[in-house]
């Protein structure tokens, strides 16, 4: 078995503050690397090359932590695309249930036998775009996000929703800090097919 070497900027376990898992313990694992510069990147460090670990090195760290849930995510994972799935393959098949958190530019349907796909679709905002064609690849274990900060993000939000074919769950979650019951009422008042979630792990002042 090839032993492929992937940049790592941290490995750490806290509860996920977003997603299909909120608030269940996860170990996160965060590669190094990102193609993207969004305006209210919240991880800056994740833009860095990171410290170079072998897969067996990364697995092994995580066996070693207790949570069932692990989340790969950066950065963006799939620009380590062969090294992740080696990783996730591992994980999947010593029980762990994975999941990967991915920007939505780059194809990430080869990970699906081992991996539920959180996709973020970027909204105008965050000055960078996301490739919408991905979203009719998702399943419905998958999910989607839409991280949202003002009322130009919640137009381009409600729009994909309507416009594009997703069969994962949809969540809304606001920029930290914004006006939550202003995005609250606004997807009251459209009937958004979504849930609302604010970040957990930041509102707990976790990791």
């Amino acid at each position: 078995m090839q032993n492929f070497i992937m940049k790592i900027i941290e490995i750490f376990t806290s509860l996920q503050g977003e997603g299909s898992t909120s608030g269940y313990p996860t170990i996160f694992v965060r590669l190094g690397g990102c193609n993207l510069s969004c305006s209210y990147c919240d991880t800056p460090d994740s833009r860095k090359g990171g410290e170079e670990f072998s897969v067996s090195e990364v697995f092994d760290l995580v066996m070693r932590q207790s949570p069932v849930y692990v989340c790969i995510t950066g950065g963006e994972p799939l620009l380590q695309l062969e090294e992740v799935s080696d990783l996730a393959g591992r994980l999947s098949t010593a029980g762990k249930t994975v999941s990967i958190e991915t920007n939505g530019t780059l194809p990430f349907d080869s990970l699906f036998s081992s991996s539920v796909i959180c996709m973020d679709v970027k909204c105008p905002s965050s000055g960078e775009s996301s490739d919408l064609t991905l979203l009719k690849t998702l399943r419905d274990i998958d999910s989607v996000k839409f991280v949202v900060g003002t009322d130009e993000d919640l137009i381009y939000a409600g729009k994909v929703m309507i416009n594009e074919q997703i069969n994962a769950e949809i969540f809304i979650s606001p920029v930290f800090g914004t006006d939550y019951s202003r995005i609250a009422d606004y997807i009251l008042d459209n009937n958004l097919p979504a849930r609302m979630q604010v970040q957990l792990h930041k509102i707990i002042g976790l990791p």
